[in-house]
């Protein structure tokens, strides 16, 4: 910004009652206020009046300056009011009039500062599409180009969240990369003329000399540019058009709630095996929480970082196709949601306190994150890391589902290892379940979606019986218990006996699904690996009793749970998942949504296998 330190002084006697000083300062700040307010309006009589109204304003208020270096963000709060006020519903609205095209807008001496640079032409083309800009436009990038204004300033300026400021700037910049463009400027001209419009609205040739805009000052961040395009009129693209959709990324590491930077890609052998660190020159930037409309719990996650020649890319991508890596100019595409390379629990900023605080007390670290709640009416949140790893957040609520969004495009020609089987492929899988309690026959099946956009058509749903005739079915409308003659002993909300169980399409892996399910009730948890086998287990505490999870953390599936009661008996339940579907009969149709008697109740008690196994319905 423009060194205007030297006006504190006087700022500071006007402060105390001295008149003389007061009046060099209005004298003072006229110029660059006029130049200010020129480059918002972009006509000279309305400049001027603007000007002299805000100076009147000045003298008025003066008093209620609270700190004299915060006067030129003052001054300049009082011009823009009254710029938006002069607006009106123009201020929402395009401005298309070009009655004032002339030269009024430039200054003789800017004029011949520049005649040896461009021509008469540029000039006008330059500032016939500023004029064309909507004035918010034509302001934000002057607050953020000339005045070198933070967002955060910004925003406490124009009302808004600093999100906003950035959604705003980025639109201003294609508004006028757009309308540059219809007069053969390509894209490289923006920085161009963002360039000269400053150069000519300067107040004087030393002020037009000292004009500069940096790459980096119109830089905007990756949410900005995705809030801005969400809240476009920006047509549906295709996952068939649009290549890999990125829907979100990215694991972060729930001990210190920054992202797990652990690369798990594709080797020989097992994944689970201690991986490698990305290299020192990789830093994390950012961490995205997607949770689309309608869909409580869902999450899709996405991790950006810099690579070694400071190219920012997106590392991790887990969205509703699938898990993908990028390694240079190579993507990984697996099986399995990320997880934590110390195998602690994942955390959401959407996470409850009661579940945030029984994770601290079991794994010992305290959360980091904000809490944001989750209304269900979309809801994104960033995380972004500076170079000293201290975090910022920012959450923003809107429905982007039908927007082109969380879009990330690798790069041309790069190479795709697919090492996914052929139910992850598919997106979905059937499987069985058998077992025994206390020496009792358990046999079951259902169907299982991986990722969310399978979710929807393949829609997860089980049945379970046991061999004295008590059944378990969960239809994903409706979940009953019956006993052996039918009879509705319990009814809860559809998709309940997916609790304690793996949910992978809901966007993280199951042993997070598993563990979470288990914190939200306030039963303990340990986990362990299994070494060499790319397996987890999991014991839950409960009253007198234990649940054993042994879970494959690369197909990313529960192979079994094992019950254990303290006065004695015990049960097991064996999961296998069919790779191949084609031939496999009715034996997998999907249950009926029974229409049963009784009160449907919103989540079972405690652990609905705790249940089963002791047979307490």
């Amino acid at each position: 910004m423009h060194d205007y330190e030297h006006y504190i002084e006087l700022v500071r006697k006007a402060k105390l009652g001295d008149k003389e000083c007061l009046n060099r300062l209005a004298e003072a700040a006229r110029l660059p206020l006029r130049q200010y307010v020129l480059r918002l309006t972009l006509q000279e009589d309305l400049t001027h009046d603007i000007v002299q109204e805000s100076i009147l304003e000045m003298f008025k208020v003066f008093e209620k300056l609270k700190r004299a270096e915060n006067f030129w963000p003052w001054l300049y709060g009082i011009a823009f009011n009254k710029v938006r006020s002069h607006y009106g519903r123009q201020w929402r609205h395009k401005v298309v009039s070009l009655s004032h095209t002339g030269h009024e807008a430039t200054r003789k001496d800017s004029h011949d500062a520049l005649a040896d640079v461009v021509s008469q032409e540029l000039k006008q083309i330059i500032l016939r599409s500023m004029r064309e800009l909507e004035p918010r436009h034509r302001a934000v990038l002057t607050m953020r180009c000339y005045d070198e204004m933070a967002y955060s300033d910004i925003a406490k300026l124009m009302g808004c969240t600093e999100l906003g400021v950035r959604a705003l700037f980025y639109r201003a910049k294609k508004a006028l990369a757009k309308k540059l463009s219809r007069y053969g400027l390509g894209k490289s001209a923006l920085l161009v003329a963002l360039v000269l419009f400053g150069k000519m609205t300067a107040a004087s040739e030393a002020a037009a000399a000292s004009v500069s805009v940096s790459a980096s000052t119109v830089k905007v961040g990756a949410a900005a540019s995705l809030a801005a395009i969400a809240t476009s009129k920006i047509g549906v693209l295709s996952i068939a058009t649009t290549g890999l959709i990125a829907a979100g990324t990215v694991a972060i590491a729930p001990r210190s709630d920054k992202p797990d930077v652990t690369l798990q890609e594709e080797k020989a052998g097992s994944l689970f095996n201690a991986p490698p660190q990305i290299s020192t020159g990789e830093s994390i930037q950012e961490c995205w929480y997607y949770y689309p409309p309608s869909a409580n719990g869902v999450v899709m996650m996405r991790l950006k970082s810099n690579a070694e020649d400071g190219q920012s890319y997106c590392q991790w991508l887990q969205n509703d196709q699938a898990n993908y890596y990028r390694r240079k100019n190579t993507i990984y595409i697996s099986d399995y949601r990320v997880w934590a390379a110390d195998l602690s629990v994942q955390r959401l900023p959407t996470d409850s306190s009661q579940l945030r605080e029984f994770l601290s007390q079991v794994e010992g670290e305290p959360y980091a994150m904000q809490y944001v709640a989750n209304d269900g009416a979309g809801l994104l949140v960033v995380l972004k890391y500076d170079e000293n790893g201290d975090c910022s957040q920012i959450a923003h609520r809107y429905d982007v589902s039908d927007e082109e969004y969380f879009r990330y495009t690798w790069p041309a020609g790069a190479r795709i290892i697919d090492k996914r089987d052929s139910m992850h492929k598919r997106g979905w899988t059937y499987f069985k379940a058998v077992g025994h309690i206390d020496g009792q026959e358990v046999r079951g099946m259902g169907r299982l979606p991986f990722v969310y956009a399978t979710s929807k058509l393949r829609y997860p749903w089980l049945r379970l019986h046991l061999a004295d005739g008590l059944k378990i079915v969960d239809s994903g409308a409706d979940a009953s218990v019956f006993d052996a003659g039918g009879k509705v002993l319990a009814r809860y909300k559809g998709g309940s006996f997916f609790r304690g169980m793996g949910r992978p399409w809901m966007g993280l892996h199951t042993i997070d699904n598993v563990r979470r399910d288990a914190a939200e009730k306030r039963v303990r948890f340990e986990t362990k690996r299994l070494s060499d086998t790319g397996k987890s287990e999991v014991v839950l505490t409960l009253e007198k009793a234990q649940l054993v999870y042994i879970i494959n953390m690369e197909a990313d599936v529960i192979e079994s749970i094992t019950f254990s009661a303290s006065r004695g008996g015990r049960a097991e339940l064996n999961f296998s998942y069919l790779q191949d579907v084609d031939d496999v009969g009715s034996d997998f149709s999907p249950p009926k949504i029974w229409a049963s008697q009784g009160t449907q109740r919103d989540d079972p008690e405690t652990f609905w296998l705790v249940k089963l196994f002791r047979r307490e319905w």
